[in-house]
């Protein structure tokens, strides 16, 4: 079943709203095995309105709309809706009554504006609402079913789930949509999909027993591998999902870090746990961050020392015993400062690991020779060390980023003997 979700209202078309009910809605109809295909946000414009939900009916299966119900003006969603379909508005005495006595209850008169709400296209089945004033909506068009739900989620989301329970599911025979993730960093995108569109090639073909889709995203600090089964049920949607993810975890190898939805820092933190190493940083131009990204997991207490922020080359100096002449040499940002820098914390917090990070985060401070984005990063242990020298795209942020991701990745290749 091919489904569309329309959120209406013009305030998610300015800065301060976001369409949140999409994602629910989504999270449920995929459950069901309903693939949404398209998501869309619309003003408060009756013509507008009418000409998207034309094109959503004679597109999809499904049309899901969320907004538009209340009692003003601008409320048009069941007007555009009875339009589209050829239909007039009825006055529904039943649902008038039932926002006339919601009113009561509170000691309050019905303003004669809410009579709007109880306007319903002929024919269309009435969706109960215990929490508000207005009512949802179900019309069929030919094999095209439209949905009105009410827009505040503290509504829309127990309507939504009646609707689920009772009209959707039994439609689907109890397939639904299965997905699994794959976590990968270290590799670019273009590389990444180098290497998995021959493994993945193959299950997109119809001809597969459980075909699976798969959607590749670049996202900051990593490559995303999102994998789809349409099944009858977990269990056998599991089978094919373990198969593919298997065949692309030897495909990448160790770039492949979280198979399970896990972060980095959840991950390297169990590789430090289970291996009973220690850990401390001395951070310059990250300024904390990847000590706050590994101490924001629980039990984090048990694996993580300590952690400097070492921003100033004096402090470099006289917290971490970074000899100066080394700084003289080869500059703050260097390999050599920031092995120094992984010594210096080790040494201080006796742990097992020692890292240090020192790099040019921007948007100031960058030459020809090491423009904004230098980061280098060095990852001391009893075992030995690794050392390397980044150049990161992006703002502030995301060098930053990016520069605690990979310190975070040399640490876990390490542990996993790479």
């Amino acid at each position: 079943m091919k489904a569309c979700i329309l959120a209406i209202g013009s305030e998610m078309l300015t800065p301060f709203r976001v369409d949140t009910n999409s994602l629910a809605i989504t999270e449920r109809l995929n459950a069901i095995g309903c693939d949404v295909r398209v998501k869309t946000v619309v003003g408060d414009d009756i013509d507008e309105l009418a000409r998207v939900l034309t094109v959503a009916l004679d597109t999809t299966d499904l049309v899901i709309c969320t907004g538009g119900l209340g009692p003003t003006e601008d409320d048009v969603t069941r007007d555009a809706a009875a339009r589209v379909l050829g239909l007039p508005l009825d006055l529904h005495e039943a649902i008038l009554e039932r926002i006339r006595a919601r009113f009561a209850r509170r000691g309050l008169e019905m303003a004669d504006i809410n009579r709007r709400q109880a306007m319903v296209p002929r024919g269309a089945t009435v969706l109960e609402n215990a929490l508000g004033t207005a009512p949802g909506l179900w019309l069929e068009r030919g094999t095209t079913t439209l949905v009105l739900l009410p827009g505040p989620p503290r509504e829309m989301t127990p309507m939504l789930e009646a609707v689920i329970r009772d009209r959707l599911a039994p439609r689907t025979g109890g397939r639904g949509l299965f997905r699994r993730v794959l976590k990968i960093t270290g590799r670019t995108e273009s590389a990444v999909d180098a290497v998995a569109q021959p493994v993945y090639g193959a299950w997109t073909k119809s001809t597969a027993p459980i075909p699976i889709t798969t959607t590749i995203l670049a996202v900051m600090g990593q490559i995303e591998l999102h994998l789809t089964a349409s099944a009858s049920s977990r269990a056998e949607a599991d089978v094919a999902l373990d198969a593919a993810v298997g065949a692309l975890v030897a495909a990448l190898g160790a770039a492949v870090y979280s198979i399970d939805g896990r972060p980095l820092e959840a991950v390297v933190g169990d590789l430090l746990r289970r291996a009973r190493w220690t850990v401390a940083a001395a951070e310059s131009c990250t300024g904390g961050l990847l000590m706050s990204r590994l101490t924001a997991v629980p039990g984090s207490s048990a694996y993580v020392d300590r952690g400097l922020v070492c921003y100033s080359n004096q402090a470099k100096v006289d917290w971490l015993g970074v000899p100066q002449t080394i700084i003289d040499e080869h500059g703050a940002v260097s390999e050599s400062v920031a092995r120094a820098m992984a010594e210096g914390v080790r040494g201080r917090a006796s742990t097992n690991v020692g890292i240090g990070i020192t790099g040019i985060a921007g948007p100031d401070g960058g030459t020809a020779e090491k423009p904004v984005g230098t980061v280098a990063i060095a990852v001391v242990t009893d075992g030995g060390a690794d050392v390397r020298t980044f150049a990161f795209i992006g703002n502030r942020e995301q060098v930053n980023y990016q520069s605690t991701q990979a310190a975070m990745n040399m640490l876990r290749l390490m542990l996993l003997g790479r």
